[in-house]
């Protein structure tokens, strides 16, 4: 094969079958290449899982990059939450933001992390935004949790850490119940329920996990980054630390 299409085929390999409308090469020299880059890749098939993690390398730093403008957009809403709602220290030098589910099995398991890490660091600022994305019956408590901290702010993170930490569905009924037990009016609660201010905040939530291209739960927002899933205390631990040290979740 002459070294025109040995360097045809090369280009081939590295641009894929999409160049081929742009190279002048006739129908025998088209098999030709096929053959070359068939043969090189039989020969090195680690190239393709080179070429497969190159890929995955590329699109993670894209993603990162728009996320970060998406929390950048996102601007004070993403970090604010009602007065008397925020867990920790209210002055803390870094906020962790998270996106959670009541049904969430992982949320769940996550809460001992949260309370870990207010527990160990006084000077963290945690805030929590309930995306009730696993079905109607996360939506019924999340519209109970949310008329809670309307009626009651300051207890807000005690009726959270009972509600998440409940075994078993968490649906109108048992979230109603755990309002009841820290004495909230069953009326009152009701016509909270029903307020605008409830849906507008399930709403509000919802359009910022989507602008973050938030897609399960929990995800965290620490020192402009998406943190996704349940990375565990030390994981945490160590995104605040770095947020600290170079003012980003990954140094």
């Amino acid at each position: 094969m002459n070294a025109r299409l040995i360097r045809t085929a090369l280009a081939l390999s590295l641009l894929g079958a999409s160049a081929w409308p742009v190279l002048a090469v006739t129908d025998g020299e088209r098999g030709d290449i096929e053959g070359v880059v068939r043969d090189y890749l039989i020969r090195n098939p680690e190239v393709l899982l080179e070429a497969m993690d190159a890929l995955e390398a590329k699109r993670a730093v894209k993603d990162v990059a728009e996320q970060k403008a998406a929390i950048a957009s996102a601007g004070p809403t993403l970090y604010a939450t009602p007065a008397g709602t925020t867990l920790g220290n209210p002055a803390g030098d870094v906020t962790v933001v998270e996106f959670f589910d009541y049904n969430c099995g992982y949320c769940k398991r996550a809460l001992a992390d949260m309370e870990g890490l207010l527990e160990k660091d006084t000077k963290i600022r945690f805030v929590l935004k309930e995306i009730p994305v696993l079905g109607d019956e996360s939506v019924a408590a999340s519209h109970v949790s949310l008329a809670f901290r309307h009626l009651a702010p300051e207890r807000y993170g005690d009726f959270h850490r009972k509600l998440l930490g409940l075994r078993g569905v968490a649906n109108e009924d048992s979230a109603i119940a755990v309002a009841e037990e820290m004495g909230i009016d069953d009326a009152a609660l009701r016509a909270a329920m029903a307020s605008p201010e409830v849906e507008a905040a399930i709403a509000e939530n919802t359009r910022l996990a989507g602008l973050l291209k938030i897609n399960g739960t929990p995800s965290y927002v620490v020192g402009g980054e998406v943190v996704p899933g349940a990375i565990g205390l030390e994981g945490l631990a160590a995104k605040i630390e770095n947020v600290r040290t170079c003012a980003s979740a990954s140094c």
